[in-house]
């Protein structure tokens, strides 16, 4: 399995780094948002219930080639997280991941 990982790396006002990989991407009301987790180099320290703890993040592009990553309200996290979930996206996913 040697698939590429897309990483973000953010620093907080302490200059501490942390490492966050973005699992998929959605649009959603003409805006672009990214479905992250904390990155763990080794997968086997999921939590017993293989659950994930999960953060929603606008993505908004700045200069060629790249991105920024804006914090957004529980109320619209919610609201795409939810959209994440459904099976309609999956759907979708399915047929782009076939072309």
């Amino acid at each position: 399995m040697d698939e590429e990982k897309d990483l973000v790396v953010f620093e907080d006002d302490a200059g501490n780094e942390l490492t966050m990989e973005v699992l998929d991407y959605l649009c959603y009301e003409g805006k672009e948002y990214a479905l992250l987790t904390e990155y763990v180099e080794d997968d086997d320290d999921e939590d017993e219930e293989g659950e994930i703890e999960v953060t929603i993040m606008e993505v908004v592009p700045v200069g060629d080639d790249q991105e920024e990553f804006l914090p957004i309200d529980d109320a619209l996290a919610e609201k795409i997280l939810a959209i994440f979930e459904s099976d309609e996206f999956e759907e979708v996913y399915e047929d782009e991941e076939e072309e």
